[in-house]
């Protein structure tokens, strides 16, 4: 199917329906003004050229209408993060009612755990894969100690068997088997930032479902670039960056998915503020708390809107190429890399991201024998933005919107130079 040249990346970037798409986007440049090969967008999406046009319109309200620009402004702010919603609900494969762009993901995680973590006397523990990204486990520790709970009783780790990587689903199954009267919440990474390994997320909340446990999920790799189908996960929660895969810039908001079977449960407990109250009275300061049904009732605050400029600028690009479209090329785009590593047949590689195209997205993890980070810093020197994790693993993630099938080709090129 691939063939080992750039001639042959040439042709299929020729061929790609969503090759324009590239042009659209800031690619960085070395101090000669020769184009790198980013290739990190899972921890920095790159910057769509419109971002500062949209954000310029709503400095431009600002300087012009001054606080009428809630109301008058050419997308007034009060309903701003509406504007998002249908575009993200998408994405993540929910109804618009389910989703919201709030905050950012580990408030997110906060905010849903006071919620769906409801600890008793017999059934109080939490389960996360292993090698979770650490905010998660810092955010997962600290609820469990704000309960009185001891993190080394109330966390249990579902990790890989001895000498392997990834994380088996009938461990888990086995864990639930052994614990499930125990354990109240699965939280989970739907896509490991470390492995790249993504995880069946409805088999999870099955799973978790059947022994009376809540589910959730931690898409900051997912989102934009698998398609999790939340609603149809069954998923009780999920939260999610937007920086990485979904190119809002640094520190941007995260979004939040509420499946709809929570919406009007008034006996959830809940973290509450003036934006997450009935949008009718809102403005009536005297009334009780009047919680807004689906996933925006979880708000607490009015939104930042120059991040969710950039956020709707990026949203926009997204609807244009069409996720579908999107998946289709990151699926044949991952594989070509996966098929040039494997060219280079050196036994010093190994790729400790699933095979199955299924159980992964865009980005592959490489593990080099014997390597440091000066392995890094030479492909850092040739050109290539990548991602180091210790102790031996390079992370690459060609994404579908800005990345080429050259610059898969090239940096395979550079990789084996630097190797050789």
């Amino acid at each position: 199917m691939f063939q080992n040249s750039l001639e042959y990346a040439r042709k299929q970037d020729a061929e790609d329906s969503l090759a324009s798409f590239r042009n659209r986007f800031h690619i960085p440049k070395n101090p000669s003004g020769e184009t790198l090969i980013y290739l990190c967008g899972n921890s920095l999406g790159l910057q769509p050229k419109i971002t500062s046009e949209y954000i310029k319109e709503e400095l431009t309200d600002w300087a012009n209408l001054g606080v009428e620009g809630h109301v008058e402004g050419k997308h007034p702010w009060l309903p701003y993060h509406e504007f998002l919603t249908a575009t993200m609900s998408k994405i993540v494969g929910a109804k618009p009612s389910e989703v919201v762009v709030m905050n950012t993901l580990t408030t997110n995680l906060h905010l849903m755990m006071v919620s769906f973590y409801q600890p008793t006397k017999t059934k109080y523990k939490i389960v996360v894969e292993s090698d979770a990204f650490p905010s998660d486990k810092y955010a997962v520790e600290s609820q469990l100690k704000f309960h009185g709970i001891n993190p080394k009783d109330g966390l249990i780790l579902w990790k890989p068997r001895a000498g392997e990587e990834l994380c088996r689903f009938e461990d888990l199954e086995e864990i639930l088997k052994n614990h499930g009267n125990e354990i109240t919440l699965l939280m989970i990474g739907s896509t490991n930032y470390y492995t790249g390994q993504s995880f069946p997320l409805k088999k999870i909340t099955e799973l978790g479902h059947k022994y009376n446990c809540m589910v959730g999920f931690d898409l900051a790799h997912g989102a934009g670039n698998i398609q999790p189908n939340l609603h149809d996960s069954g998923a009780d929660f999920a939260v999610w960056c937007t920086y990485k895969y979904l190119n809002s810039g640094p520190g941007s908001l995260g979004g939040c998915f509420v499946h709809e079977r929570h919406a009007n449960n008034e006996k959830l407990n809940r973290f509450a503020g003036w934006w997450g109250h009935n949008k009718k009275t809102r403005f009536n300061m005297r009334h009780e708390f009047d919680a807004l049904p689906g996933a925006e009732g979880w708000q607490l605050s009015n939104p930042p809107i120059l991040s969710m400029a950039a956020i709707r600028a990026s949203l926009d690009t997204f609807e244009e190429a069409g996720f579908d479209n999107l998946r289709k090329k990151s699926d044949k785009l991952t594989g070509f890399l996966e098929f040039l590593l494997d060219e280079m047949n050196n036994s010093s590689i190994k790729i400790i991201t699933p095979r199955n195209p299924e159980e992964r997205g865009c980005q592959l993890s490489i593990q080099v024998k014997n390597a440091d980070k000066r392995l890094h810093t030479k492909l850092t020197e040739a050109g290539v933005i990548s991602d180091w994790r210790e102790p031996d693993v390079i992370r690459v993630a060609p994404a579908p919107l800005y990345n080429s099938f050259e610059d898969v080709f090239r940096f395979s090129e550079k990789l084996k130079e630097i190797l050789n």
